[in-house]
């Protein structure tokens, strides 16, 4: 889950970023209930993808420690948090999709095909 404890760092890094500003405005409740929002498909594909990454030795077998640069790191979580966007959307859009099969629509149609008049 999301720690906002990492906001509170004085970092000359981070003073100039707009987001960083205005996640330390909301509440700690406002972004846990953000973070608890991505679906376990999402939370499955994300945690996969990271694995992938590091690599997948099985924790029960080996005692496996992951050392990286601060730089590094904040590369792998945005990229996390990008593919967690992407997928949000997808997931979004095929919800859409399937609500308008089943509500008769056809997805069959030419996107290219002129709509006809516009009628009000």
């Amino acid at each position: 889950m999301f720690n906002p404890e990492f906001l509170a760092t004085d970092s000359e890094a981070i003073s100039g970023n707009s987001l960083i500003q205005y996640l330390q405005e909301q509440s700690p409740d406002v972004l846990q209930r953000v973070a608890r929002s991505a679906s376990p498909d999402i939370q499955d594909i994300i945690r996969h993808n990271v694995q992938g990454l590091l690599g997948m030795l099985p924790g029960e077998q080996f005692e496996v420690k992951v050392q990286t640069s601060r730089d590094n790191l904040a590369g792998l979580l945005a990229s996390a948090m990008m593919t967690g966007y992407f997928l949000r959307q997808m997931e979004q859009r095929m919800e859409l999709e399937s609500s308008w099969i089943g509500s008769g629509g056809s997805l069959e149609s030419d996107p290219d095909a002129d709509p006809g008049e516009l009628k009000l």
